[in-house]
C-alpha cells in the first residue's frame, strides 16, 4: 500500500485523535521527538535526532508513587495511561526499544511503569534514505532501511511512502488510514553506512576474556566522567530513586543516572568497586558489547553514533571495537 506524502498531515491527524503523536523535529537547535502540534510536518530529513526517543517509555524524571504519612498513611502508584505514537523512528532507535523491552520486561519481575507505557505505544518506523556521518548500525547487524520490531514500516519512495503493517497494532493503523492509502509498491533505497566497524566473530564472548587487558588504561584516558554518552544513548537505562516530602505528603520518583559518574557504584559504607574512570569505562563498554549479549543474546549498542558525535573528549566506541578486535586477533 502507498501513502502519498501530500496526505501525511491527514495521516497524523487521524493518529492524533486517539493518541499523543511524537515526531522528529528541530527545536532551539536540538533535534528530538516532540508532540506533534497539528500543523508543522515532522522533519524526516533528520537522519538521527540528537536525543533518542527512549524518554517516551523511560522518562528522564518519572513519578512512581504518591504517599502520605501519619496515622492514615497511604501509598498510591502513579501510572501513565496515555496512548502514544512514535512516528518517524529510524531502525537504530526501533532496535533500541527492543533492547529496553528486554531490560525492563524480561525476567521474573517486569517494570510496571515501563510496561504500561509500552502497552500503549505504537511505533511507526521510516527507513533511512541516507545515513549520517556517525552512523554504523549495519556494522552492528542492523538494516537502516528496515525495523522488524516496529508496528508499521514506511519506505520512502520519493513522492509516497510504501506502508507495511508488521504487527496487529500496525494493522489497526492501516485500517485507520484506509481512506488515504492506494494500491501500489516500489523499491525503497538500501543505504549503507559510510562508517564501517569490524566486529569480530564471537566478539562479545572474546571481549569477556579481556577484563584485565591494558587496553582499558588507554581507552579511558580521555574520559571526563560527564555522562554525556549515557544521556544521548538510546539504550542506557540506569536510574536513581529519590523522594520529595512536604508536610505529610510526598512523591517518590526516579530519574536517569549514569554509570560514568564517580559516585554511581559507591556503597553505603563508602566502598566503591569502580573507583576510577578506567573501571567505569570498562563497565560501560562491556555492558554494551558483552554483558547484555550474555544475558539477552544481542548487543546493546545499536550503532546510532550519538555517543561518538557528542562526546566532548572524542571518545569513540567504534575505535574501541577496532582496537579490541586487533587485540583479539593478535592474541
Amino acid at each position: 500500500m502507498l501513502l502519498d506524502k501530500k496526505r501525511l498531515k491527514e495521516a497524523l491527524d487521524i493518529l492524533s485523535r486517539e493518541a499523543k503523536v511524537l515526531v522528529p523535529m528541530g527545536m532551539d537547535g536540538i533535534a528530538k521527538y516532540t508532540p506533534w502540534d497539528g500543523q508543522k510536518l515532522p522533519d524526516l530529513d533528520i537522519v538521527n535526532t540528537m536525543l533518542p526517543p527512549k524518554d517516551t517509555l523511560f522518562p528522564q524524571t518519572e513519578k512512581m508513587y504518591n504517599f502520605t504519612t501519619g496515622p492514615n498513611a497511604q501509598i498510591a502508584e502513579v501510572q501513565a495511561t496515555e496512548n502514544q505514537v512514535l512516528f518517524g523512528v529510524r531502525s537504530c532507535d526501533a532496535r533500541s526499544i527492543d533492547c529496553m523491552d528486554k531490560a525492563f520486561l524480561s525476567g521474573t519481575f517486569g517494570d510496571s511503569f515501563y510496561s504500561k507505557k509500552r502497552e500503549n505505544l505504537t511505533i511507526i518506523a521510516v527507513g533511512c534514505v541516507k545515513t549520517g556521518p556517525f552512523c554504523f548500525c549495519d556494522s552492528m547487524g542492523l538494516d537502516p532501511s528496515s525495523a522488524p520490531n516496529a508496528d508499521v514500516q514506511l519506505a520512502d519512495l520519493g513522492d509516497a511512502y510504501a506502508v507495511t503493517a508488521q504487527t496487529e497494532r500496525g494493522t489497526v493503523v492501516l485500517d485507520q488510514w484506509k481512506s488515504l492509502l492506494t494500491e501500489g509498491e516500489g523499491d525503497a533505497p538500501k543505504p549503507t553506512c559510510e562508517l564501517k566497524v569490524n566486529v569480530p566473530e564471537d566478539f562479545a564472548k572474546k571481549l569477556l576474556g579481556m577484563f584485565e587487558h591494558p587496553i582499558w588504561d588507554e581507552v579511558s584516558k580521555p574520559c571526563l566522567g560527564c555522562g554525556t554518552c549515557t544521556y544521548v544513548c538510546p539504550t542506557c537505562y540506569c536510574f536513581d530513586i529519590n523522594a520529595e516530602k512536604h508536610g505529610n505528603e510526598g512523591t517518590e520518583f526516579r530519574c536517569w543516572d549514569s554509570c560514568m559518574f564517580s559516585d554511581y557504584a559507591r556503597m553505603a559504607g563508602g566502598h566503591n568497586p569502580r573507583p576510577s574512570k578506567k573501571e567505569r569505562v570498562r563497565n560501560r563498554y562491556l555492558h554494551k558489547l558483552a554483558y547484555f549479549n550474555e544475558q539477552h543474546g544481542q548487543l546493546l549498542c545499536v550503532g546510532c553514533g550519538r555517543c561518538v558525535q557528542k562526546c566532548p573528549s572524542n571518545m569513540d566506541i567504534t575505535r574501541f571495537i577496532d582496537m579490541a578486535g586487533e587485540a583479539i586477533k593478535n592474541g
